[in-house]
């Protein structure tokens, strides 16, 4: 029988999660059955909002709670190496959800799909600008942002994956794209590498509300919010009228065990006749080849670029994912297996 090794979810994060929150096992791969597949995992993409279904009681709509000794759900891209079903044939590589393993078995109600490689780019790309993270940014700014040439634009965990992102589809937009981020050398990077106009450091000591209207002195079109918390709350105090607040993410509340914070400048949204909506890549899923012709287009041309953190071994996953939640890393985070 072929050994599987996966990492597995060993206790409930309290407060910061650390790298001992998971632990590592060896089990058997099982045998197919009708309609399975086998997937021999290449890349795993960490991604902050399956942080969220680690606590308890996340349970909702979108996925489960993830269950203590299991392993952990993951964004993964690989090749199938043996088949029982015949639209996902040996050869075939695939991106989709499975977990933090070597191998996975999947069957045709599990999300995951095929993807046409031609080469031209590295696999590596799939599962960041070209994969769900750049799915995300995408959607999340064209679709709920609406933008429009000559707006401007606020982006929290600007450094991060998505993030990273965002601003330079904005810039490609024609939009002035404004950072927030945790350092003066993050600043600096945003600035001189991906193009930002401007960026903002959350922790000095002129404080974030002062920066925000410093940089933006007649507000923002467009705030996109992987963050939530007081840094949305701030936020929300610089909206033009008809202002749109995409709702990527919350990283700052994911640690949270109980109450979230709350968000006390709504009434922000009745006087500038804002809106704000939450999304899923997901969602999109009939859209993605227009998308991945345009972002893949930016790519090859130099127009998008990637930044990849790439760990190595399944025994570096939580390292990876850790490392991703306290931003110790810039852009995305993923493991080559």
């Amino acid at each position: 029988m072929r050994k599987n090794k996966q990492v597995v979810l060993a206790a409930r994060p309290r407060t910061v999660l650390k790298v001992t929150d998971f632990a590592l096992q060896e089990v058997e791969v099982p045998p197919l059955g009708a309609g399975q597949y086998l997937i021999q995992n290449q890349y795993l993409s960490m991604d902050a909002g399956f942080r969220k279904w680690m606590n308890e009681g996340a349970d909702d709509n979108y996925l489960k709670t993830m269950e203590i000794g299991s392993p952990v759900q993951s964004m993964i891209l690989g090749h199938v190496i043996e088949s029982r079903n015949s639209e996902f044939p040996e050869g075939t590589v695939v991106m989709g959800r499975t977990f933090w393993e070597n191998f996975s078995v999947v069957g045709s109600e599990d999300f995951v799909t095929r993807l046409d490689h031609d080469g031209s780019l590295p696999l590596s790309e799939y599962v960041s600008t070209m994969g769900p993270t750049g799915m995300t940014a995408y959607f999340g700014f064209f679709d709920v942002g609406k933008p429009q040439a000559g707006e401007e634009v606020l982006v929290s965990a600007a450094g991060g994956a998505v993030g990273s992102i965002v601003g330079q589809l904005a810039k490609l937009t024609g939009c002035r794209t404004v950072g927030i981020t945790s350092s003066d050398e993050k600043c600096a990077w945003l600035i001189d590498t991906l193009g930002y106009d401007a960026a903002i450091n959350y922790n000095a000591p002129e404080g974030l509300d002062a920066q925000v209207k410093r940089e933006l002195p007649n507000g923002f079109d467009i705030y996109f919010d992987n963050v939530g918390g007081s840094m949305l709350d701030v936020a929300l105090q610089h909206m033009k009228e008809y202002a749109r607040i995409v709702l990527c993410g919350a990283i700052s509340q994911y640690d949270k065990m109980d109450r979230q914070t709350g968000i006390f400048n709504m009434w922000e949204f009745i006087t500038k006749r804002a809106t704000a909506r939450g999304y899923m890549f997901t969602d999109y899923i009939e859209h993605y080849p227009a998308a991945l012709e345009k972002i893949g287009g930016w790519v090859r041309t130099g127009k998008l670029k990637t930044v990849i953190n790439t760990y190595h071994g399944i025994e570096e996953v939580p390292k990876a994912f850790c490392d991703m939640i306290n931003g110790a890393n810039r852009g995305k985070n993923i493991v080559e297996l």
